[in-house]
């Protein structure tokens, strides 16, 4: 089926680069226009990375490692964490068989700088990626504007230890040669390097509209290592198919897959399957976004399905969280109790639904409530994988699994941080007191174990705490470097539906 949609101009910075056995059913499109302009983004770049060390097939001696990511997905938008409307059974098997982390953190409540601190286990803020940036028709061949050269992603830790590297779904850590999936540690990348897309298939296409610029690489292709390719159907279904198809084709050894949804990222689209589930929703807004929810439910189940079907579920840790909090009125998202939302350092901007599931050894159905973080993830990886870091700086995050276990008591983090200097907002939280400047000129207080809302300023009542807090944010904040880009950019495609 064919659905309606606005086309935008063509707008491309992927490496062409081999492409990787990843799908069997692939069709790969290659226009002329097309070709040029990636030519042209290429200066001397003469394909992808050579083979891996995992890329004989060989016994799986250590674990695989996923991480599943949301988009744009509010707090309150699992059955898990409380959802009555919106059903999320595969979502929830994962807090079931697992661990849900209640107090589960991203560095940012911003999607690049928060893929950019997931991918380094590193505060983004330590190499100046603090906001996004909205792409500029047509990409400069040197636009610099990506996760630093200078950083390792966990994908160069794991593949340096011998594990097949894979992304799918969306970047967003540059779209210029240099900052491509394959060579950022990634053998194979399928999805888009751009911070949004539509979500038919169908109506991609390759051909400019200079009429809707800002948009433009919305209606892309999509890509497999470099290389447009043609497909059809919903966007979070392929990539759910997509995800599985990797899974299956190196289930003999020991692989790393990064499975990055946009769902339910704007634009809210849907199919009338997926509307019809929730057609108990009266608020159009709320209901496309919920059937988006479903979808994006569906893909986990089938990635699920792939791990227990090739028998690597109990080989599997899997972590599941959403990049940011939910946008609110944006997209129709919760983020109930919590107040705040995407962009803004509450509660609801950074704390996310953050399950981690490793059947046999961690515990099933077991809630955590100490803080933890999205930087806590590649060192937990490295440490499962026993690998040892190849990034020339030390990491902010720690291993999880001890804690998770109850092997370890007390908090994971001592104290954690957050800046986007663009916005003049920043938070620090230490136990359970948290001290935040949210665009005003004096901080508040908050103790979220009293108040996760954080409804009651006690900045006056403790000043104690307040100066604490405020003396390590600051002597924190004197060791950062300026962001690199202060554009107050969103990659955010207005929500208005597109009806199939």
């Amino acid at each position: 089926m064919r659905h309606s949609g606005r086309h935008r101009p063509p707008l491309y910075g992927g490496a062409n680069l081999p492409t990787a056995d990843f799908g069997q059913n692939a069709h790969v499109i290659m226009k002329p226009t097309l070709t040029l302009l990636i030519a042209s983004l290429l200066p001397g770049f003469a394909g992808a990375q050579g083979p891996s060390a995992a890329d004989a097939l060989k016994p799986a001696a250590k674990p695989n490692i996923l991480i599943i990511l949301s988009d744009d997905h509010g707090y309150a938008d699992v059955g898990a964490q409380g959802a009555k409307d919106i059903p999320t059974p595969h979502l929830d098997s994962l807090a079931a068989n697992g661990v849900r982390c209640t107090s589960g953190y991203v560095s940012s409540s911003m999607c690049s700088p928060s893929r950019a601190g997931l991918l380094t286990g590193r505060s983004q803020s330590r190499f100046g990626h603090e906001i996004n940036w909205e792409p500029t028709l047509p990409i400069a061949p040197n636009d610099q504007r990506g996760l630093p050269l200078t950083e390792k992603t966990i994908a160069d830790h794991l593949q340096a230890a011998g594990y097949r590297t894979g992304i799918v779904g969306k970047w967003h850590l540059g779209e210029t040669a240099p900052f491509h999936p394959n060579r950022r540690g990634f053998d194979d990348f399928f999805g888009f390097v751009w911070g949004g897309h539509d979500y038919f298939c169908d109506n991609y296409t390759d051909e400019p509209n200079p009429k809707r610029p800002k948009y433009a690489h919305y209606l892309l292709p999509l890509e497999r290592n470099g290389v447009p390719e043609k497909r059809a159907g919903y966007l979070t279904s392929v990539l759910g198919a997509e995800s599985a198809a990797f899974i299956h084709r190196h289930k003999n050894q020991s692989w790393f897959l990064y499975a990055s949804f946009n769902a339910p990222h704007t634009p809210l689209q849907a199919t009338p399957e997926l509307l019809d589930r929730v057609k108990h929703i009266a608020d159009e807004q709320r209901r496309t976004y919920a059937a988006m929810v479903c979808g994006l439910d569906d893909a986990v189940g089938a990635i699920l399905k792939q791990l227990r079907e090739d028998g690597l579920e109990e080989r599997t840790l899997i972590f599941f969280l959403s990049d940011n909090g939910g946008p609110l009125t944006r997209n129709g998202s919760l983020n109930t109790p919590l107040s705040g939302e995407k962009g803004k350092m509450l509660e609801g901007g950074i704390r996310v639904p953050f399950f981690v599931q490793w059947k046999g050894t961690l515990p099933a159905g077991k809630t955590y409530d100490r803080p933890v973080s999205s930087l806590d993830i590649l060192p937990t990886a490295l440490k499962v994988a026993g690998a040892k870091s190849i990034a020339p700086q030390p990491l902010d995050g720690v291993n999880l699994i001890p804690f998770l276990k109850g092997e370890k008591t007390g908090d994971p983090h001592e104290v954690l941080f957050w800046r986007m200097k663009a916005r003049s907002i920043w938070a620090v939280r230490s136990g359970d007191h948290k001290l935040v400047m949210q665009r005003t000129r004096t901080p508040c207080l908050y103790d979220l174990k009293q108040d996760i809302g954080e409804t009651t300023d006690l900045a006056g009542k403790l000043p104690a705490v307040r100066d604490r807090l405020q003396a390590a944010y600051d002597s924190w904040a004197a060791t950062l470097p300026e962001p690199l880009w202060d554009v107050n950019g969103e990659d955010d495609r207005p929500a208005k539906r597109k009806k199939p």
